[in-house]
């Protein structure tokens, strides 16, 4: 059995940490870097590092920002948010992020997701999914949930993976922030119809949490953010209580600086 993998994600604002309630109410967590170094420490697998608002206001994320980072830590991040070319991807990658995440742009153009993936590889192409229950079923939004495309997600996931995609990352825009557990309808529908990884994402509140995300769905990886920022939960924590009850964890590394 693979291991599972435990992300923390930081929604990034101005170099900021923060973190909302369904995209909403966003509020100052901590300091970005300082709370990489902690997680870096505490034994996550990997961080991802999200603009939350790079899509909206056009703006692009920060190169220098990703080249901190690196810096900091020895362990693997994505970096998402406003990436809307290739040669953007490709700059984060050598300021040392080891995959970019993309949404909005590649849903407007979903050759991005082949230009990315042509370039670098699908192993650094990650596609970012903000998903939101509809009448039918899960919808697409973009542009940090502001605006709907009346796509499907399961459908646009296959898409993005025929394209070259190698790993999704699915936000539940309706569980974020809120505590009342992973969608677990949303990630088995997105992770039965793809080959890729599939990272949950959304409403994670305590390790029981991720110990039924990965009973009961094929979810490859679960990202939370609120319960590590706060210090409710540590990574630890979360990968005991998965052995504990015989889901398969990457043991923490230590690393000397």
């Amino acid at each position: 059995m693979l291991a599972k993998r435990i992300i923390p994600c930081l929604d990034v604002r101005d170099g900021k940490v923060v973190k909302s309630v369904r995209f909403l109410d966003t509020k100052d967590v901590g300091d970005a870097i300082e709370l990489a170094r902690r997680y870096n420490d505490d034994g996550a697998d990997e961080l991802v590092f999200l603009d939350i608002n790079a899509s909206f206001e056009q703006r692009r994320t920060v190169v220098e920002f990703a080249a901190r980072v690196a810096e900091q830590l020895f362990i693997p991040f994505t970096v998402g948010g406003g990436i809307s070319t290739a040669d953007l991807a490709g700059e984060l990658l050598r300021a040392g992020a080891d995959k970019v995440a993309v949404n909005s742009a590649a849903v407007r153009d979903p050759s991005l997701i082949a230009q990315v993936a042509g370039r670098y590889g699908s192993q650094a192409c990650v596609l970012s999914i903000d998903a939101t229950r509809s009448a039918t079923g899960f919808e697409v939004v973009i542009d940090g949930g502001r605006v709907p495309t009346g796509r499907d997600v399961v459908a646009w996931a296959i898409e993005a993976v025929g394209l070259g995609a190698g790993e999704l990352l699915v936000n539940s825009i309706d569980r974020d922030g809120t505590k009342l557990g992973f969608d677990l309808e949303l990630t088995s529908a997105v992770a039965a119809a793809v080959s890729v990884p599939v990272i949950a994402s959304g409403g994670a509140a305590s390790a029981a949490d991720f110990v039924r995300l990965f009973r009961e769905t094929n979810a490859d990886a679960g990202l939370a953010a609120s319960i590590f920022h706060y210090g409710e939960l540590s990574v630890g924590d979360v990968k005991e209580a998965l052995a504990a009850s015989g889901v398969a964890v990457r043991p923490r590394e230590r690393v000397l600086a």
